[in-house]
């Protein structure tokens, strides 16, 4: 099975939506193999966002500047959800990075609606919602930079205890 990492940002949390996110995975037939409320710090950010994710390098200073201190703001909660290709259908699920753009249906075009150019007149990262990991790779080193192993459970859901695969 596949696993990837979601983390639903400060403004998911202050808006009280983090149920019915995570409700929509399960509903798909994803397993939540863990989740926790955090507040990390600029340097957990940095690793993430640079390190992993290459924010800086690719998008610039300003852009990277504003995603991590729009992190800060709150705390978040951070998940890590398995499954049968799992990144693909949890990117599938999230939409597109800039809301204004993520069909209805997707989780940022149904919570949210802003666009690039509101939040750069604003001077402001994006309000859009939720990360999820962008492809295999980066789900491999983010799961284990947000939780460690013993954070990471196993267990069958009702619909595997009833179902095989081969």
């Amino acid at each position: 099975m596949e696993r990837t990492l979601i983390v639903l940002k400060p403004d998911a949390v202050a808006r009280g939506i983090v149920g019915e996110v995570i409700t929509r995975f399960e509903k798909a037939g994803l397993k939540l193999v863990g989740m926790k409320m955090v507040h990390p710090n600029e340097e957990h950010y940095y690793h993430h966002y640079q390190t992993i994710g290459t924010l800086k390098s690719r998008k610039g200073d300003e852009i990277f500047s504003n995603t991590v201190q729009s992190m800060l703001e709150g705390p978040v909660i951070a998940a890590v959800i398995e499954g049968v290709d799992a990144v693909e259908t949890v990117r599938k699920m999230v939409g597109a990075t800039e809301p204004k753009s993520s069909a209805p249906g997707t989780i940022r075009g149904d919570f949210s609606h802003m666009s690039y150019a509101r939040s750069n007149e604003a001077g402001r990262a994006i309000a859009n919602i939720i990360h999820a990991s962008a492809d295999k790779e980066e789900a491999d080193k983010e799961v284990p930079h947000w939780f460690a192993d013993n954070e990471l459970f196993q267990y069958k859901t009702v619909h595997e205890q009833f179902t095989q695969f081969s």
